[in-house]
Formats: structure tokens, sequence, C-alpha cells
């Protein structure tokens, strides 16, 4: 018996030791070296005070500010313990009345915008943490933005199209823009005018 089991306990020990220690640690380490920012969480800071992250949204409601997409994660908006998405059908009526309720206070932020409201602006990501909008989705908000701001639509333009990000490797996804990075560059050029 002590002959069967002695093989057991050192491939369990073996295992036990290189998957659950040593991997571990050489792709920590890889990707520490490699991807330094993507591994310590892609923090951005500001005065020396860690103010958010590149990879989680974040939920702004004024209207000086660009909103992102909508958070799936419960009463908490971009709770990153609670990621997930609503799992909710085009024909669940609570889809819907979520979908007319965001689309009603857009319209309530900007009263005169009378184009088609983008579907990000709407409808929350699969992980409901989304930091990143069409640019449509921008584009759409800049004019309640720089009204708001009392700053030349242009200008607010400008920093939108500066903000974005292309398709991976010029092939892959849609164009984007990070609404986190965008409000901070929208917070610098306020501090410029004045505001």
């Amino acid at each position: 018996m002590v002959s069967q089991i002695r093989p057991v306990l050192v491939i369990f020990s073996f295992l036990a030791i290189t998957t659950g220690i040593i991997y571990p640690f050489v792709v920590t380490g890889i990707a520490r070296a490699a991807f330094a920012d993507e591994a310590g969480g892609s923090l951005i800071v500001k005065d020396d005070k860690v103010i958010g992250s590149r990879l989680i949204g974040q939920n702004f409601t004024e209207p000086r500010y660009f909103w992102g997409r909508p958070s799936a994660t419960g009463t908490s908006p971009y709770n990153p313990l609670a990621s997930g998405g609503t799992n909710q059908g085009p024909l669940n009526p609570a889809l819907a009345e979520a979908i007319k309720t965001r689309i009603d206070s857009l319209r309530a932020a900007d009263p005169g915008n009378n184009a088609p409201v983008p579907v990000d602006l709407v409808t929350a990501s699969a992980s409901g943490l989304d930091p990143h909008i069409s640019v449509a989705a921008a584009d759409y908000q800049v004019a309640r933005v720089a009204r708001a701001r009392g700053l030349p639509v242009d200008r607010v333009g400008e920093l939108v199209a500066q903000h974005r990000d292309d398709r991976w490797l010029g092939l892959f996804g849609e164009p984007t823009v990070n609404v986190l990075e965008l409000n901070l560059a929208l917070e610098h050029v306020a501090v410029q005018v004045g505001e």
C-alpha cells in the first residue's frame, strides 16, 4: 500500500508546487517586466493620488462631463467586485424600461440634441465596468459638455479626436474613447481657460 501511495504523494506535491507556487510567480514576474502598467492595474495618478484605472469605468453624471456606458453592477456603479451583465434579452420589458429611462436622462441633460442616441450610452457592457465609449457616443455629448463648461464646441471636439483609440492593429474592434482620460483632459483645458 505504501509503495502505491508514495508516487501519488510525490506527483501531487510536484504539481502543487509547480502550478501553485512556481508558475504564478513566473507569470507575474514576466507580466510585471513586460507589461508593468497593465500588471499594476493601469492606474491613473493625479497629484500623487490614484484616481482611477484605465480599465474600469467611473460614474460621471454631471452635464459638464462625458458620461460612460451604464454600469450593470447594481446599486454601486462600476463596482469591480460585482462585475457582470444584466443578462436581459432584447424582449425583456425591464431592459426596454431601463433604455427608455436612460434616453430620457440624456435628452433632459441636452434638450436641443435630437440626434439618435448611440446604443452604448443606454446599454451596459457584458462586464458592467467598460471604461470606453464609441466615438459616436462621445461626439453625441460634445455640445452638452461644451455648453456646460462654456468652451467652444470645436475645442471639445478636438479633445475627443485627441483621445480616440483606433482599432487594435488597425483591424480589430471599433475606435473608442476612454471616458476618464477624456474627462481629465477636459479638466486640464478648464484650468487653462480659468473655468
